[in-house]
């Protein structure tokens, strides 16, 4: 990432920050700002989350680690995570009309974690997101040796959860995830 690109992103992510006060009341910019220069790779992680259009944005701490959290706060499952499978198995099992790629995978090349079911929940409690579209959230391990994966959306003022096959892909469904900073 060039001095220019950083200098950009930390612009979008100030501004946003700044029009999204009710996500972190109690974080200071100032802060965020200074972990971020402090670790460039986060930089390289959340200029990802935002080229795949997620729009990251602080929503809170983690009360154990201190770590700033950031998670993808845009409206719909990010457009650049769409279409995907859930996992590398689910995607070399797939026979025919293979998907691009696989949610996990993908998470894993920029650096971040897919959003649990609780977090997706508490997430929801910080603005209406996916409304029109879902998202993966991690699935536990016995879920997934039977073949099955996890999705959240929001429908009818209400969070639900859902198991599809992990293998299955859709145009309206793709995944959130959170950096830790």
């Amino acid at each position: 990432m060039n001095a220019q690109q950083r200098a950009a992103l930390l612009e979008t992510l100030r501004s946003r920050f700044a029009g999204n006060m009710s996500r972190h009341r109690d974080i200071d910019w100032a802060d965020v700002e200074s972990r971020l220069e402090a670790r460039p790779h986060k930089l390289r992680c959340l200029l990802q989350m935002e080229n795949t259009g997620g729009e990251p944005d602080v929503i809170g701490v983690d009360l154990q680690s201190g770590e700033l959290l950031f998670v993808d706060c845009s409206a719909e499952s990010p457009t650049g995570r769409r279409s995907l499978c859930y996992d590398r198995e689910a995607l070399e099992a797939r026979k025919t009309h293979k998907p691009a790629n696989c949610a996990t995978d993908l998470a894993a090349a920029m650096g971040i974690e897919i959003l649990t079911e609780e977090q997706y929940r508490m997430l929801q409690t910080l603005g209406c997101f996916d409304s029109k579209t879902s998202s993966w959230v991690a699935t536990p391990p016995g879920i997934r040796r039977l073949g099955g994966a996890l999705f959240c959306d929001r429908r009818y003022n209400q969070v639900f959860l859902y198991h599809n096959g992990a293998q299955s892909y859709y145009a309206a469904r793709g995944f959130r995830g959170m950096l830790r900073v």
